[in-house]
């Protein structure tokens, strides 16, 4: 399991245009990552992390309300990520979560 008090965007990368999946209620969803960028431009230079983002893709029927869910990945294992409803577009809902 990744430890996601150390963990960079890099630590994302090799998961993009892989599915999550969220438990919901009684339901089971599955996100999308679509991205894993570096925020902020603060460098890492005092020893923390460099801050970044994580963008995920929902299903557009359901729109989560922010707060932290546990998220499943094959690669990554099982993380509990606080996930933001930012927008929706064609392709369904969007959330963000952000590490700093």
């Amino acid at each position: 399991m990744l430890d996601l008090a150390v963990a960079s965007a890099g630590d994302f990368a090799g998961c993009l245009n892989q599915r999550f999946r969220l438990a919901n209620g009684g339901a089971t969803l599955e996100l999308e990552l679509v991205a894993a960028s570096p925020v902020g431009g603060r460098a890492a230079a005092d020893g923390r992390r460099e801050p970044f983002a994580l963008l995920f893709r929902g299903p557009s029927d359901l729109v989560l309300p922010q707060r932290i869910y546990r998220l499943e990945c094959a690669s990554l294992g099982s993380l509990e990520i606080f996930l933001v409803p930012i927008g929706a577009d064609a392709e369904g809902v969007r959330y963000e979560a952000v590490f700093a």
